[in-house]
């Protein structure tokens, strides 16, 4: 069933200087709604800001050439002019990083537009649809319900949270619509040729050797079931990397034939093990990842282990086993 839009135009209304935020580590779905919906209220006279609580993505520097989305840090008060805060494709604590302190401490009237299942109480109002392939699609709404005209760069913002959240219309949740919606965002300014260069056809020689390390430590699991691998600390430091430049690689984990769960861990620098969990049609992630204090979708989501990546490894594989020979 479609949201109902009033209660976001009714936000919109009520507020002149909003904060835009989206979960850290950013991929394109939050950038790219993030900077669409910032463009959107521009143009209503809204006073914007775009700050999101971790390093920024090297990807998506074609996005944002103006750099107005900035890397949040505690305490924040350039920020306190800001009267409403609009919380984009996450709806957890965890994920919002010391942009979540911030919202705690100012305590001010904020939303949430998200399509994730796993939701914390921000304390706010929340317009949620698990069943949109991404929070472009929410976004897009959004903007059509405010009655503002797509400009080119939001339309090129919700292109790039669409196709990287369907893997450039790949994955199961691309359906008709997601690419009626394309084409729209297409007559509107968006550019599928360049999106493409961009995302794909510009990887740093540091990504390329991450990705060589991460592929030489694959793993199987459960009679090729199960494929793992991991990213360490030092990994970094070694390759001149960034952690931005693992985001997809689990990709490589899954696309082996017969795996039909992918699990890539990451050592984080202040302790601690990120987990991502893909799974091809069987396995539910977002409920084993809830297990684990995480949360996302059916087929792709992550959590956080406070511990060290042997007990990590030990415990995600022991948790996975039952949920391969359940009956389907």
């Amino acid at each position: 069933m479609p949201l109902d839009w009033t209660p976001f135009i009714e936000f919109v209304q009520r507020h002149q200087r909003f904060l835009l935020t989206t979960h850290i580590r950013p991929d394109g779905d939050g950038l790219g709604s993030m900077l669409a919906l910032a463009a959107a209220l521009q143009q209503r006279g809204k006073s914007i800001h775009l700050a999101v609580a971790s390093v920024l993505p090297p990807r998506y520097d074609f996005l944002d050439p103006q750099r107005t989305v900035r890397q949040f840090q505690l305490p924040g008060r350039e920020y306190d002019a800001c009267d409403a805060i609009l919380v984009l494709d996450t709806g957890t604590w965890n994920q919002l990083g010391d942009i979540g302190i911030y919202i705690q401490q100012r305590q001010l009237p904020s939303l949430v537009i998200d399509h994730h299942l796993t939701q914390d109480d921000l304390g706010g109002q929340r317009l949620v649809d698990s069943t949109a392939e991404a929070t472009g699609r929410l976004i897009y709404e959004a903007i059509s319900a405010l009655g503002e005209t797509l400009s080119p760069t939001a339309a090129q913002g919700l292109f790039v949270a669409l196709a990287t959240d369907t893997g450039w219309f790949r994955h199961s949740n691309t359906t008709a619509a997601t690419l009626e919606l394309a084409a729209r965002l297409v007559e509107a300014g968006a550019n599928p040729t360049t999106t493409y260069e961009m995302l794909f056809e510009q990887n740093s020689l540091a990504r390329l050797r991450l990705t060589g390390l991460v592929l030489d430590r694959l793993e199987l699991h459960e009679d090729g079931q199960v494929c793992t691998s991991e990213i360490r600390r030092e990994d970094y430091t070694q390759t001149g990397a960034v952690p931005q430049d693992s985001e997809d690689l689990i990709n490589y984990l899954r696309s082996l034939q017969g795996v039909e769960l992918a699990i890539l861990f990451f050592e984080q620098p202040l302790g601690g093990i990120k987990v991502s969990f893909r799974s091809r049609s069987r396995v539910d992630v977002a409920r084993l990842a809830e297990s684990f204090g995480g949360g996302g979708h059916r087929r792709a989501s992550g959590a956080v282990l406070e511990t060290n990546l042997s007990e990590a490894r030990s415990r995600i594989l022991a948790a996975v086993r039952p949920l391969l020979y359940q009956p389907s």
